[in-house]
């Protein structure tokens, strides 16, 4: 398959705090990919490295081959990079519709209609009057989700799509992506939920230190002794609670 999304080296350090410790991973065109490891471990910070958020102070990121590098967050988005955040980033005073509209790459003529379609694929279209700051907590997830396709990005990042959501709209939010990732759509995926992880990704990685310490596909990163015993815990091989925070 075809590498979309890579790290090449990348260290990040904030003071003396190394966040990223020569970072390399790959995700590769048409899968859904996890990004895994205990808080503090540089998930967060590699997406903000890759989508322009931080600098990186060595090393690099490619998307499709080509260098991106340090490039500004509005850059990174018009190469086809999209992503959401673990607190989720709207427009609280415009509508549902109009936060939308503010995303779209489409021309005026056809921007509400796919905004619309958007809205509709997620859930909430009939909340597209409302004012995205009266919407619920899961329901501004799923506008992030929607405000992130809408412009119809190469690749996906999600950050903690799960997280704080009830296991009704985690279903569902775990549905959306398979459906488009069935049609092509990339992911990249951080999240705390084991149980979300390895239901859904092909290729999870595993971040420890700000160093990649595993990487594979999600039956082989599971049963990994230093993964468990390590990033994991106990409870995950055990099969007690896998959304336990790790």
């Amino acid at each position: 398959m075809t590498v979309l999304l890579r790290t090449d080296g990348v260290h990040k350090s904030f003071g003396g705090v190394r966040a990223l410790d020569a970072c390399t991973m790959e995700v590769e065109e048409g899968t859904v990919a996890g990004l895994i490891g205990p808080n503090g471990s540089g998930k967060t910070t590699l997406f903000n490295v890759i989508t322009g958020y931080a600098k990186a102070d060595a090393g690099e990121v490619y998307l499709s081959g080509r260098k991106i590098t340090n490039s500004p967050p509005d850059k990174v988005f018009s190469f086809g990079i999209g992503r959401t955040f673990q607190l989720t980033r709207i427009f609280p005073s415009l509508t549902v519709l109009e936060n939308m509209l503010v995303a779209s790459r489409h021309s005026r003529a056809s921007a509400r209609k796919h905004a619309m379609e958007q809205l509709d694929f997620v859930g909430i279209a009939g909340h597209y009057a409302a004012l995205a700051g009266t919407l619920s907590y899961g329901q501004r997830k799923l506008l992030e989700m929607a405000y992130v396709l809408v412009a119809d990005p190469a690749i996906v990042l999600l950050d903690e799509p799960a997280g704080g959501v009830n296991l009704s709209l985690v279903n569902h939010i775990a549905a959306r992506i398979r459906e488009l990732n069935a049609a092509g759509k990339t992911f990249l995926i951080v999240e705390h939920n084991m149980e979300f992880v390895m239901g859904l990704c092909d290729q999870v990685t595993v971040l420890d230190s700000g160093t990649v310490v595993a990487s594979g596909p999600p039956g082989i990163v599971r049963t990994d002794r230093r993964v468990l015993d390590a990033y994991l815990g106990e409870d995950l091989a055990d099969d007690q609670d896998p959304e336990q925070d790790s």
